[in-house]
């Protein structure tokens, strides 16, 4: 698969918009570990390898476990999350998935029992932006870089 554009140089205004959008909701007062879970959980759903990629490697330079990465695919059955960590992705899930879900008030109420109303906000901000940033990364076929080659591996 190549990439189909590269989407800094045919609209960089465009892009410096949503990097700055993106910088304002990630020093918003949001936990680092929060927010890199929430951008790999969303990426995990829209199946964005480049973003996950990316994501995985952030969270892993600020301490997240390989466990917990590992786990993140099936969170709602792990004791490795807190309650404010799966407060975030019953949301991260619901407004991800929102053509289906429709954001449930079961959700919005285990939100709420973690986030006060501001974070709230923030949380559901951030929850767009990986969602545009997925969805951009995955429309244009962005490639993740590669250190492993498959035919290396089978020799």
């Amino acid at each position: 698969m190549s990439a189909r554009l590269n989407p800094y140089a045919a609209a960089p205004d465009v892009i410096s918009a949503m990097v700055a959008f993106e910088k304002a909701v990630v020093s918003s007062g949001l936990e680092h570990s929060l927010i890199e879970l929430v951008k790999m959980r969303a990426s995990q759903i829209n199946g964005c390898a480049f973003c996950l990629h990316m994501h995985s490697q952030d969270a892993r330079a600020h301490g997240e476990t390989e466990e917990r990465l590992h786990m993140l695919a099936a969170w709602w059955e792990s004791s490795l999350f807190t309650a404010r960590e799966k407060a975030a992705l019953t949301w991260t899930d619901s407004l991800t998935l929102i053509s289906q879900t429709r954001a449930p008030d079961a959700d919005y109420a285990v939100l709420r029992e973690q986030f006060d109303e501001a974070e709230t906000v923030k949380l559901t901000m951030l929850i767009g932006a990986i969602n545009v940033w997925n969805r951009l990364a995955v429309g244009v076929r962005s490639a993740h870089p590669r250190k492993w080659a498959p035919e290396k591996a089978a020799a």
